[in-house]
């Protein structure tokens, strides 16, 4: 058995769900951080998704939430699977490190600011 296969065994979903929970939890947290109902409203509208050859980047308004990737693959010699998250190094890059994955039912690692720093 793969490494992905031993660590998404109990993953019942698929990756477009686990981007839909990914988007959810963000507004959770953003509502949860203020109650300026228009300001949520506004935040929530501005999460936007685009679907790119190697990452689908999640847009928060102006800014680069952080990226998911769309299959497995190396990223600056560091390997991930499909579904793993990264903070953002800027537009259009994903820093070295993965933050979490789209597959965890534990979503402790990010906020609505993006993914959490490494611990």
């Amino acid at each position: 058995m793969n490494l992905e296969m031993e660590l998404n065994k109990d993953s019942a979903i698929d990756f477009t769900e686990g981007i839909s929970n990914l988007i959810t939890g963000i507004k959770k947290d953003y509502s949860k951080w203020t109650d300026w109902s228009e300001g949520i409203e506004r935040f929530n509208n501005g999460i936007d998704i685009k679907t790119g050859r190697k990452y689908t980047k999640v847009i928060c308004g102006n800014s680069v939430w952080g990226f998911i990737a769309n299959s497995d693959g190396i990223l600056k010699g560091i390997p991930y699977f499909k579904g793993d998250v990264f903070m953002a190094a800027g537009w259009a890059a994903p820093a070295k490190h993965v933050r979490g994955s789209i597959f965890d039912t534990n979503q402790n690692w990010f906020l609505w600011t993006g993914p959490n720093y490494r611990v």
